[in-house]
């Protein structure tokens, strides 16, 4: 590996990742840059028998599965911690979880609801700690995002990323990755929908080279000219109860041929699955070829690779 990625990643030994914000710029791109020589096999990293372990309150696809593999081809194992089956679902103290758990495992990735959650285990905890999604932030998420915007369109400085839906978890770390990146991230929500704006200050602090942060409530402008089309469903987990409304509020923000004509010829569109076809995105653009979802699916294992191997001090 180049010595300048070495260099920089060697400061995440140790440290938690709960936020996009949680890195610099520098280590942000560096990450990337590891994801893709992992992917491209140019990279090899094994770091023994370590553990990983995997806290998961919330129902996952993609982040257990990728993690339990990242870990694999790290030459270490996963221990999932299934909260129905261990202490922590009859109330045993989180404080307690955290600090028992760090005598075991070598690293812990928590997905649950409340980011103060994370941030708990963070303080107790005295191994690194992932953040693998929570009603706020989903951090690993972006990292593999501009991945695979970086794949197709090559230096991320500059390019646009839309994003049309709701302005949830997946948008604010798209903001905060994406400006450290130097990244324009456009939020195209419904007036009532936006990101929170406590998320969407803290993004624009972070903004390098000049990166534009905004909130847009037509999606037709929000898309104009992007580089790379993004979408989510419109009820997040423990939102199913508001599907009706939601789909009353979100009419006219489907990502659909239509609004993809009015994006960079060469846009690509992305989701970060499950996706609700004819819903948030149609059929007809989901099965593209300008969709890029499945390399993105594939880029969570690459990254995430990358996050494992330097919080726990492999490089």
């Amino acid at each position: 590996m180049a010595t300048g990625v070495a260099a920089v990643l060697t400061a995440l030994k140790g440290r938690d990742y709960i936020s996009s914000a949680d890195c610099s710029a520098d280590e942000t791109g560096a990450l990337l840059d590891l994801a893709h020589q992992l992917k491209s096999g140019n990279r090899r990293i094994d770091l023994g028998n370590r553990v990983l372990g995997l806290i998961f309150n919330k129902a996952s696809t993609r982040t257990r599965v990728s993690f339990q593999v990242a870990m694999a081809r790290l030459g270490g194992q996963t221990v999932d911690l299934n909260p129905s089956l261990t202490q922590l679902g009859r109330g045993e103290p989180l404080e307690d979880t955290a600090r028992v758990l760090s005598r075991y495992c070598d690293v812990l990735a928590i997905r649950t609801f409340a980011q103060q959650e994370v941030v708990d285990y963070a303080h107790w905890s005295t191994v690194p700690v992932i953040n693998a999604l929570t009603d706020l932030e989903h951090p690993c998420q972006a990292l593999a995002d501009f991945l695979t915007m970086r794949e197709v369109h090559g230096e991320l400085v500059g390019q646009t990323l839309a994003y049309i839906g709701d302005g949830n978890n997946v948008a604010h770390s798209l903001m905060q990755c994406g400006a450290l990146l130097g990244v324009n991230v456009r939020i195209g929500c419904p007036v009532g929908f936006e990101p929170l704006p406590g998320v969407l200050e803290q993004a624009r602090s972070l903004s390098q080279n000049g990166a534009q942060i905004q909130v847009i409530s037509d999606p037709a402008e929000a898309v104009n000219g992007a580089q790379a089309v993004y979408t989510d469903v419109w009820a997040s987990m423990g939102q199913e109860q508001e599907q009706r409304e939601r789909e009353q509020a979100f009419k006219g923000f489907c990502v659909d041929q239509a609004l993809m004509d009015q994006a960079a010829t060469n846009a690509i569109v992305l989701h970060c699955l499950p996706a609700h076809r004819d819903e948030e995105i149609s059929a007809e653009v989901m099965e593209s070829d300008a969709s890029r979802v499945f390399d993105q699916a594939e880029n969570r294992l690459h990254v995430q690779q990358a996050l494992l191997a330097s919080v726990m001090g492999g490089l």
